[in-house]
């Protein structure tokens, strides 16, 4: 088997003698790429930020930002990455190197003080400049300087723009089409973000010289088989699900890891150390999406942003989920897959599934089965899934419910662990509940359905004394506990607000 080797800023680099726990991160800062940062360690700050080519979904190829603090450097054995440093073009030999248009967009408009962040907001930005799906519209940028040097842009104080076009309604999308989601998950303590976002809005489209953006039209490097070994440590790939079932039917106490979003904070906050890891993320087998008559099927090893750009909105209730997943950095590694099979009692995406009753493809090396996901948990981080087993795909059935809401209760807009979180799925006809099914996290040992409530709401009219009723169950619902999080008290009290607030918006909707 040929050694495992990276090629970073188009140069190949042995990963060799980086142990199998070292991540991209430190591989980096090894050999003089100091550009990358480590700021919290967890994929909170994104001051470590590097792209990688990944197949693309509106082209072969897309730039994809990671936190390079999370990713093991063996999972990139074979693949592509550009650091800041490699992001600027170098001259002839004795002259400085030509900043990228990200670069010179932040310098300019003063995007960095102290500079320790500026490496992962400028990876961050790349990658969204070179989002293919990327459209600019006409008219200078909101909230950056025009030629009379104030501010371009009239707001009415309630976040829109009424003198740009659709890429530019609000306070969070430019006119050039930057979407500054894409800036989530990193972090700045002393500039403020007022003239990064400036930079972000003022940046153009690609060059059609650029080499970065003709990369693009080549597919991304096929993945690869990994046998990286150090004493007596492994991290291991293999090329095909049934090889990769073997493998751990052979290693069960073997750590699987996709986008290593969780397994790398246990990596660096706990010092865990795994005498085998099996990495699934490349597996064809788990990566496929597909709409058929009875259901959607979401291969469990796609990213939750390739499923939200694959998706474009047709699950209503998962794009509601998308934006509030963690941040965007986080959101290009993590899984639907590892999401599910941690375990976690405030996972964000079980609410969702659970109210879309969706089921799990489990397989071994015997063959697959099919678990509804209501069964799937049995104790705080439990599940029926055996350590030979993997979740292959996700099946949410069709017809999807015509009414859906997600809320998230946390001390932060984004980018936050949930205190709460409540999903809805409800049939509607004739102004009665012909069915409901309500999902819960954050207020039990596992995600868990609602089912007196949804049995308090089902057969009745969508009427305020039906819901204000219900609410009053869906407040017993669970045991919620006391943490730093939240109160037991404030997490009942916000599960019955949040169907009242359902109601809310389904009636506002109803009348305008």
């Amino acid at each position: 088997m040929v050694a495992a080797r990276i090629t970073v800023n188009g140069k190949e680099t042995p990963l060799a003698p980086a142990a199998p726990h070292t991540t991209v991160l430190d591989f980096l800062r090894e050999r003089g790429l100091t550009g990358t940062k480590e700021g919290c360690a967890e994929g909170e700050c994104g001051a470590c930020s590097v792209l990688v080519a990944r197949p693309g979904v509106h082209k072969p190829t897309d730039w994809v930002a990671v936190n390079a603090c999370l990713v093991p450097a063996a999972a990139l054995d074979g693949q592509e990455l550009i650091t800041s440093e490699g992001l600027a073009t170098t001259g002839r030999p004795g002259t400085a190197p030509t900043l990228h248009p990200v670069q010179e967009e932040m310098a300019v408009r003063g995007g960095s003080q102290c500079g320790y962040c500026t490496p992962g907001f400028v990876c961050s930005m790349a990658a969204e400049y070179y989002r293919s799906d990327r459209r600019a519209s006409t008219g200078p940028a909101q909230g950056v300087p025009d030629s009379t040097g104030t501010a371009a842009g009239h707001h009415d104080g309630d976040g829109t723009d009424h003198e740009h076009g659709p890429n530019g309604t609000d306070h969070e999308h430019g006119p050039n089409g930057f979407d500054l989601h894409a800036l989530s998950g990193n972090l700045c303590r002393c500039t403020g973000y007022r003239p990064i976002r400036d930079a972000a809005f003022a940046v153009g489209t690609p060059l059609a010289e650029d080499p970065l953006a003709r990369r693009r039209e080549q597919s991304p490097p096929a993945p690869v088989a990994t046998d990286h070994v150090r004493d007596d440590t492994a991290f291991l790939r293999r090329n095909t699900l049934a090889e990769t079932l073997r493998l751990l039917r052979e290693r069960p106490e073997a750590v699987v890891v996709a986008g290593s979003t969780d397994w790398g904070v246990e990596v660096n906050i706990r010092s865990r150390r795994a005498g085998c890891v099996v990495a699934v993320d490349r597996l064809p087998e788990l990566r496929e999406l597909r709409v058929e008559s009875g259901h959607i099927e979401i291969g469990a090893a796609l990213t939750l942003t390739e499923i939200e750009r694959r998706l474009d909105g047709g699950v209503p209730l998962l794009a509601e989920l998308f934006p509030q997943f963690a941040s965007r950095l986080i959101r290009n590694g993590a899984t639907l897959g590892g999401n599910l099979g941690t375990g976690s009692p405030i996972g964000d995406s079980p609410p969702v599934l659970l109210a879309l009753e969706a089921s799990l493809v489990l397989a071994d090396a015997d063959g697959e089965r099919e678990v509804p996901l209501a069964d799937y948990f049995t104790g705080y981080r439990q599940s029926v899934r055996r350590p030979d087993e993997l979740i292959r795909a996700v099946r949410v059935p069709l017809p999807l419910s015509p009414v859906t809401a997600f809320h998230k209760i946390a001390k932060r807009r984004f980018d936050d662990i949930s205190s709460v979180a409540v999903a809805f799925a409800l049939d509607i006809e004739d102004g009665i509940v012909r069915k409901a099914r309500i999902g819960l996290g954050g207020v039990a040992a596992t995600p868990i359905r609602a089912l007196a409530t949804e049995t308090a709401l089902e057969g009745r009219p969508w009427a305020v004394e039906t819901v204000e009723a219900a609410a009053e169950v869906l407040r017993a619902e669970g045991t919620p506990m006391n943490d730093h999080r939240a109160s037991a008290d404030y997490r009942s009290a916000m599960l019955g607000q949040s169907l009242l607030k359902t109601y809310a918006r389904t009636t506002e909707a109803v009348s305008s």
